[in-house]
């Protein structure tokens, strides 16, 4: 399923609730969703993990029989649940359900994902593994290479943000780099977006949507419902069917390649150049952190210097302002060069520096 669609260039939709509430409403989806020609897959959660106790958690074995009931209904539309432990596996298999897709929990936990892997050795179906909460691309790599080693080969991963402390205005911070890093690292595994996770409000689904599919996506898992108000879980960034088809007309995938014209080889070429200025720019500025770190030792003065440090980020803030900077990046990126300049410092006393820390 996903291999192919990635391998014939098509994109991968897949909607649906967050939760399985009632035969009604999954009935009422299917038939909302049943004339869009994009649509491959729709998911309902049969079993919902909850961060605290009394939360509605699914339904469990009863929304995959109103799933088995609503495909011979509809027997051209496939649909994915999620599983967090090896009798969910057991019961999707006995009632025929597509495929199969494991939570940011579930990927975080490397004994979850063992126990998982065994349960679906030996099967087919289709697996979508979520990005664990904490942005840690070698974790999501680590769950993925669990199913493949008991030899499941047609995986997808899905992006749905981190949890961190910045994430406003969205729920979970996109941190796209993560995504990114794990396309280089996998290049030929497929890469969907969940918008509705990051967004965590339905008025920012389709800009992030487009934003994964500016950076090469295969495709979205989008939550859909068809009254979010009602919602029993995740009601404020679930899209109603109407939004969410129009959402997908006014998507832009795109496909083309990069054209190789001599405009665009100057340019790139004016890039290596600027980025050869940059490297040699940040070699010259450790070197002077090596002359002042003997400086401080002469002086027996501390590596770190909060005010000193707290004056030079605003001074870079405030120039990046003027220069139309992202504010974000900028600080994201002084922080690291300032923590690598006390690395340096301290390297060249070759001694701990403890209140460098």
């Amino acid at each position: 399923m996903f291999n192919q669609a990635k391998q014939n260039n098509k994109l991968i939709i897949i909607a649906g609730p967050c939760s399985a509430e009632s035969r009604e409403q999954l009935q009422e989806v299917a038939t909302a969703l049943q004339g869009c020609p994009q649509l491959t897959l729709v998911r309902c959660g049969a079993w919902k993990p909850r961060t605290h106790p009394g939360g509605f958690e699914g339904v469990g074995e009863e929304a995959l029989r109103w799933i088995s009931s609503i495909k011979r209904e509809h027997p051209n539309m496939r649909f994915a649940v999620e599983v967090a432990q090896p009798d969910h596996v057991e019961k999707a298999l006995r009632y025929g359900i597509d495929a199969l897709w494991i939570g940011a929990r579930t990927a975080g936990n490397p004994f979850a994902m063992s126990e998982l892997s065994r349960a679906l050795s030996g099967s087919d179906l289709p697996i979508m593994v979520k990005n664990p909460p904490v942005p840690d691309v070698n974790l999501w790599m680590g769950a993925i290479e669990r199913l493949q080693a008991v030899g499941i080969s047609d995986i997808a991963a899905v992006h749905r943000g981190f949890v961190t402390p910045h994430a406003a205005p969205y729920r979970h911070e996109p941190l796209w780099q993560i995504p990114v890093e794990l396309r280089r690292a996998c290049p030929t595994l497929p890469l969907l977006c969940d918008p509705s996770h990051i967004a965590g409000q339905a008025q920012l689904v389709p800009s992030i949507a487009q934003t994964a599919l500016n950076l090469g996506f295969e495709g979205l898992m989008v939550e859909v419902h068809p009254h979010p108000e009602q919602a029993l879980t995740d009601a404020c960034q679930q899209l109603t069917p109407a939004n969410f088809l129009t959402m997908l007309s006014q998507l832009t995938r795109r496909t083309q390649p990069v054209p190789n014209s001599e405009e665009m080889q100057l340019l790139r070429e004016h890039i290596r150049l600027t980025d050869s200025q940059l490297l040699h720019l940040l070699a010259d500025r450790f070197d002077t952190a090596r002359h002042i770190a003997t400086l401080k030792q002469r002086s027996k003065s501390s590596l770190y210097q909060p005010e000193q440090w707290q004056t030079k980020l605003s001074q870079c803030m405030a120039e990046a302002r003027e220069l139309g900077l992202d504010e974000s990046f900028v600080k994201n990126l002084y922080e690291m060069i300032h923590m690598e300049s006390i690395r340096v410092q301290e390297a060249q006393l070759d001694t701990p520096t403890h209140s460098a820390q």
